[in-house]
């Protein structure tokens, strides 16, 4: 069936699948962290470091050839330049782009209160600017309704006014219909 047992199973194998994206991001990182990435308005400085180093390298390589030839019979011939080789590719690399994956990665990552805090700013937000629609879409109603109830009570006054017999007063009538028109036109 699908019981507990099921759900957790599944649970276990979400978890597991997780794990294994982590484990591909730190790997994708450390092979991030072995090629040159420079931020542009440094670049220029990062380019010349980078061609010291070659020429060091390149002099420590010609003093190791020579040592080598002179010490054949030793076994550890170009070992020395080898190290000095690892030794100046790993400097380079700590200097030069460990830094930008760092802070790369304090960019991106957020801690779930402060991914709640936003969410919960922007819900406040939004509830802010509805209300102030709402109050503004009121007070127009409230206006419109005002103004309705001024027409309609001087409509009142002229159409239900009499005559000193008490009959209407139809000239009063006549104006307030021609008035009327004279505006829809």
């Amino acid at each position: 069936g699908r019981g507990f047992a099921f759900r957790r199973k599944q649970k276990i194998e979400r978890q597991y699948r997780k794990l294994l994206k982590k484990r591909r991001q730190v790997h994708s990182q450390q092979d991030d962290q072995f090629t040159d990435t420079y931020p542009e308005h440094l670049k220029h400085l990062y380019l010349a470091e980078e061609e010291k180093l070659q020429k060091r390298r390149r002099a420590a390589d010609d003093s190791v050839s020579s040592k080598a030839k002179l010490n054949k019979a030793a076994d550890g011939c170009g070992v020395y330049g080898y190290v000095c080789f690892m030794i100046i590719s790993v400097s380079r690399t700590y200097t030069f782009s460990s830094r930008p994956v760092v802070t790369q990665e304090k960019v991106k990552n957020k801690t779930s209160n402060q991914k709640a805090k936003e969410e919960y700013e922007k819900i406040k937000t939004e509830h802010a600017r509805k209300k102030e629609e709402a109050e503004k879409r009121k007070q127009q109603r409230e206006e419109a309704q005002r103004l309705y109830k001024q027409k309609k009570m001087e409509a009142y006054k002229i159409l239900s006014k009499k005559t000193k017999k008490g009959q209407p007063n139809l000239n009063l009538q006549v104006e307030f219909l021609l008035q009327k028109i004279q505006q829809n036109t």
